[in-house]
């Protein structure tokens, strides 16, 4: 039975505050719902769509970055706790893919996972020592992956960090990187 529209603009905000870079078509599908009334929902809460919503939480995070410039972070950088964990999305675009079966590049999804594990690093130059890397599943054009990193492990000024991507709920890649904070000189 569908829900009358007060509780559903209620269950929404709640579920937006859950998953805040769903998209009017989740959403719709989540909702039973038409995307069109998800956006009179939405318009009439005053929630911005899902571009403007990932927009403003990444001018948060990229502001906390020292080790990368914006522009040199793989997918838009959208939480990040210093030292301990960060989350990027990655839209997968027609020049991300492979021609043929429009499948995304490898390299695309580690350049996401090295970036996001670098970035969470709280130092002014952060280096790559070595990675080691899994792909679990072809991702393809239209796609959005997320990718969750965290420090696993902290000895001085190198750093373990593991990066999972996902999605939806499938991990696609997962890739363990040893990087070093060092002095700029």
């Amino acid at each position: 039975m569908p829900l009358d529209k007060a509780t559903r603009q209620e269950q929404l905000l709640a579920y937006l505050k859950e998953n805040p870079f769903a998209t009017d078509r989740e959403l719709a599908e989540h909702f039973s719902v038409s995307v069109q009334t998800i956006r009179l929902d939405r318009l009439a809460l005053g929630i911005p769509q899902v571009r403007e919503r990932v927009s403003r939480v990444a001018k948060e995070a990229y502001a906390q970055v020292r080790s990368l410039e914006a522009r040199e972070v793989v997918g838009e950088l959208i939480d990040i706790r210093l030292n301990q964990s960060g989350i990027s999305i990655l839209d997968i675009e027609e020049d991300m893919v492979l021609e043929r079966s429009q499948i995304a590049r490898g390299h695309y999804l580690f350049a996401q996972a090295n970036s996001l594990a670098v970035a969470i690093i709280d130092a002014p130059l952060v280096l790559t020592g070595s990675a080691r890397v899994r792909y679990k599943r072809p991702v393809k054009l239209g796609d959005r992956v997320v990718a969750k990193a965290r420090v696993k492990v902290q000895r001085g000024n190198t750093y373990l960090v593991s990066v999972y991507s996902y999605v939806g709920n499938d991990i696609v890649f997962k890739g363990q990187f040893i990087v070093m904070a060092l002095n700029k000189e």
